[in-house]
């Protein structure tokens, strides 16, 4: 599965992209992998791979959207 098929799923599951979820964090005060982690299993109800896709977004957000480009550029190239 793509990192952009995660974010996707997540979105299609929620209703709520990643940019919201880092939006709550900043909120929230949430920096550290554990606490996000924590935060986003227990509050948000995701799953562990869906909440690690959502760290990245919410901890390095310029390799999230180049991951979500690579993503895009690869499907493209296979249709």
């Amino acid at each position: 599965m793509t990192y952009k098929a995660y974010l996707d799923n997540i979105k299609a599951q929620t209703g709520k992209d990643a940019e919201y979820y880092r939006a709550e964090a900043k909120k929230k005060g949430l920096t550290k992998y554990s606490e996000l982690l924590s935060w986003l299993k227990n509050d948000c109800g995701l799953g562990h791979g869906h909440a690690n896709a959502v760290i990245l977004y919410i901890q390095k957000p310029e390799l999230a959207k180049k991951k979500i480009q690579e993503d895009e550029r690869n499907e493209k190239g296979r249709k």
